[in-house]
């Protein structure tokens, strides 16, 4: 009987730290598919020699993959379900990649989880897509 109070005393206090961790985990997951998906619009724009808009809608919280000269939405991805909020990026809220595969402008986007904690994706004017 002793044994099931320590464990439950145990489980008590490791609760709220599972809690930070799984928000931390989701956050950096999110984080991720982000850049995943701004390397994804790189190499499309490559693949179709033409030019793809990823424009940030803070919002509606959702990034939208469009060609850039028809206007023609290829993607939506919603990230409002995921506990994160997405700062204004630093080149504004569209972000232009070239068939080249590089950036229209460098730009870094600040993502935050619920805890508050930030992760950064840089776009440099190569075009390459870096988290941190």
């Amino acid at each position: 009987m002793m044994v099931i109070a320590i464990l439950g005393v145990m489980a008590a206090m490791a609760g709220p730290s599972y809690k930070a961790m799984t928000a931390r985990a989701q956050a950096r997951s999110a984080a991720a598919e982000i850049a995943s998906a701004l390397r994804m619009a790189r190499q499309l724009a490559m693949a179709k020699r033409e030019r793809l808009l990823v424009r940030f809608d803070l919002s509606t919280q959702t990034i939208t993959l469009l060609r850039a000269d028809t206007g023609t939405v290829l993607v939506v991805y919603s990230y409002g379900e995921k506990g994160i909020t997405i700062e204004e990026p630093t080149a504004g809220s569209e972000l232009f990649f070239h068939p080249s595969g590089r950036s229209a402008s460098a730009t870094s986007i600040v993502i935050l989880g619920r805890d508050g904690r930030p992760s950064t994706i840089t776009v440099s004017l190569t075009g390459r897509v870096v988290l941190s």
